[in-house]
């Protein structure tokens, strides 16, 4: 199964649309769009709000499953994530999920702890930390791969659990 994650997008949607063209069981957008909710370009993407989206339909958290695995997303800046990783640990903990998913830092990265895959696919429009924009793909097979993808959908970084 392959997941596509993308966050904080900040009014890009030629970025939206680019990613989405990639082949994959399912889409998310971590917050900070700044993009109407029922806009076509989300139109399979399952999407939260972030501390810049005005539109009040975005819900501020998801959780579904897919292909067996139960998934979590929030932006992240109700978790202090720029902080400490402790509230989006707890909240994912309570939920008793398989993947968390969050953005707002603009920086990518991914662990896993206590069984939780925590997975934060970076900026495709203000990335920091001098990494370039990014995307990530979740591969959920005997192992799990996540790779953060440029926009030119070249391989920033990989880890494997």
């Amino acid at each position: 199964m392959k997941i596509i994650v993308l966050s904080d997008s900040h009014g890009d949607k030629t970025t939206i649309e680019k990613v989405a063209t990639q082949q994959a069981d399912a889409y998310f957008h971590c917050g900070d769009s700044e993009i109407a909710y029922h806009d076509p370009v989300f139109q399979s993407m399952y999407k939260v709000a972030g501390n810049c989206d005005i539109d009040d339909e975005y819900p501020d958290e998801v959780t579904t499953t897919i292909g067996g695995k139960k998934i979590f997303m929030v932006h992240g800046h109700r978790h202090d994530v720029k902080g400490s990783m402790m509230g989006m640990y707890y909240s994912a903990k309570e939920k008793a999920v398989d993947i968390a998913l969050f953005g707002h830092s603009h920086i990518y990265g991914a662990e896993m702890k206590d069984g939780i895959l925590f997975v934060n696919p970076g900026s495709t429009m203000l990335p920091r930390g001098g990494n370039p924009a990014t995307y990530a793909v979740i591969e959920l097979g005997e192992k799990v791969v996540v790779t953060f993808k440029d926009l030119n959908h070249e391989i920033v970084d990989s880890v494997e659990f």
